[in-house]
């Protein structure tokens, strides 16, 4: 299998974002990081992913500093795997992966998770701003490129 270029020197936020967080099973274990996954057989069990893959997976999310490896909260001598500031800051990319998948991936009345506020109430469509807070379109924004 070819080995894949690292993106991690690219001038594109979203290509160094994706390299590192762009395959399925780092982001499913950060979507499972939210839900309050812990520990590295729970996670397996909700992801059914091999061992070496979630070994490998974990490793390098521990290694960016989107999750941090904790002395088990109970006291036993098992590791538990928590999310940092900065991987709690992947909340907003998160929710909005799950909007859109709600939206155009399955049928209407099909059903599916739902993603809750505390109050009980399904949470709002997430919505990019400007800094004054009016929503933004993508045909309202452009990129500036470096030079």
């Amino acid at each position: 299998m070819a080995k894949r270029k690292p993106m991690n020197d690219a001038p594109c936020p979203v290509a160094r974002a994706l390299d590192l967080i762009g395959d399925r099973w780092s982001l499913l274990i950060v979507r499972d990081a939210f839900d309050g996954v812990r520990r590295f057989s729970d996670f397996q069990r909700s992801l059914g992913v091999a061992r070496n893959i979630l070994a490998d997976r974990l490793a390098a999310l521990v290694a960016a500093q989107v999750l941090a490896l904790q002395p088990a909260a109970d006291g036993s001598a098992y590791h538990e795997y928590r999310l940092t500031d900065q991987g709690a800051q992947l909340f907003a990319l998160v929710v909005a992966l799950r909007q859109w998948g709600e939206r155009f991936l399955f049928q209407p009345g099909e059903p599916h998770s739902t993603l809750l506020a505390n109050d009980g109430e399904p949470v709002g469509e997430l919505l990019v701003q400007d800094r004054h807070g009016n929503a933004l379109r993508p045909q309202d924004t452009w990129v500036k490129k470096v030079e």
